[in-house]
């Protein structure tokens, strides 16, 4: 495929040799590219140093408590759901060291870990995850007290999304608004095509160093036929999303149904494992944790993810606030659906279906969310 001119708008072609040529101009920029590669029996991210890496011809099967890998015949790299991690991983660590002290002499020595973070390009961002890191920037760079890790790290980052194709058994971006066509917020996106007229993607930009890097590849202009071809397989994503949210305002279930029976059915079944809010793309909670060597001359704090299902989160003098499960998961309920409207003006949920295909006991937010809706409706129905 030769290089030739390409439109902004109309974006262009690349085969899986523009793919591979992406990944090398990224590294060649300095950035560390991050993308999904198959790993024990999961599509998972890591660092590529190849485009070589991507699961060419791996698919996913999704249900509540259930993944497993699949081969595929067309040989696509992206035509798999939401695997085990989100991006969140590289912007908002689970594990992050704050400051060291050393003692010697009877001199105590303080020192900051300020440590520069790497430029990462994630490659293979996918709609749901693209809202994501929008609601993460919104939570931890909008407000007056920012994060400087997650800021530090999300600043120089390069975003490659991916179009949704292939939905999983799971996945309800279409509910949330956030998919399965990529939003705003990327440089250079993606929709791939794997049929009878070959493999490639249709590539466009969305930053001006998008365009820069696009300029780099062996790319040939999109023809109508591609990009129709492309929308229509985008669209068909849509309509086979394997769950769906109940069609009501969210927000305005949760704070109507605190006292609902559901609850106590959810809390029977829940194991406050914190699963759900380990494997969620917008989950942010952390809290820190203080460690010593034997000696006592060395001692370090940590940021660590925290998450609403822990007994110590909101521990206050006398006991904890929620000492029940059934406080517990309804706080994360609520606040995911609900009260983040209030917080930061969105929901904290975007249809990815992670915290079902991982809860342990197959728990589904969606099959919650419709439970608290039927409620409500009969009990509107019943007669005064």
């Amino acid at each position: 495929m030769s290089t030739s001119p390409v439109s902004s708008a109309e974006g262009a072609v690349i085969g899986k040799d523009g793919l591979a040529a992406l990944v090398d101009v990224l590294r060649a920029r300095g950035y560390m590219v991050i993308g999904p590669t198959v790993r024990d029996g999961a599509i998972v991210l890591d660092e590529l140093e190849s485009a070589a890496q991507l699961p060419y011809g791996w698919g996913v099967e999704l249900e509540a408590g259930r993944y497993r890998l699949r081969s595929r015949t067309d040989g696509a790299a992206f035509a798999n759901a939401a695997g085990p991690q989100s991006w969140k991983t590289f912007l908002h660590p689970a594990r992050v060291r704050q400051w060291r002290a050393e003692r010697a002499a009877g001199e105590l020595a303080i020192e900051a870990d300020d440590t520069t973070p790497a430029r990462y390009a994630f490659l293979g961002v996918r709609s749901c995850d693209l809202r994501a890191i929008a609601v993460q920037d919104r939570v931890l760079t909008a407000g007056p007290h920012t994060d400087p890790v997650y800021r530090g790290r999300r600043s120089g980052a390069f975003l490659v999304a991916v179009e949704c194709t292939e939905p999983g058994g799971t996945c309800f971006c279409v509910s949330m608004g956030t998919g399965p066509a990529a939003g705003p917020g990327y440089d250079l996106v993606l929709t791939e095509l794997a049929d009878a007229g070959g493999h490639r993607f249709w590539i466009r930009d969305g930053s001006p160093e998008g365009a820069e890097i696009l300029a780099q590849l062996p790319a040939v202009p999109a023809s109508a036929a591609v990009r129709g071809a492309a929308v229509a397989a985008v669209a068909s994503a849509a309509d086979r999303m394997g769950r769906t949210m109940p069609e009501t305002d969210l927000q305005r279930l949760m704070a109507e149904t605190l006292d609902a029976p559901r609850w106590d059915d959810v809390a029977s079944r829940c194991l406050t494992c914190g699963n759900c809010t380990m494997v969620c793309p917008t989950c942010f909670c952390t809290t820190t944790e203080d460690i010593t060597d034997l000696t006592g001359d060395h001692a370090e704090r940590w940021r660590i993810w925290d998450n609403c299902f822990d007994l110590d989160f909101s521990y206050l003098p006398g006991g904890p606030v929620r000492p029940s499960s059934r406080s517990r998961y309804r706080q994360w309920l609520t606040h995911k659906l609900g009260t983040w409207y209030d917080q930061f003006g969105s929901s904290g949920c975007v249809g990815c279906g992670r915290c079902i295909v991982w809860c342990p006991v197959a728990i589904d937010i969606t099959e919650e969310a419709a439970a608290l809706h039927d409620w409500t409706t009969h009990r509107e129905e019943e007669p005064s």
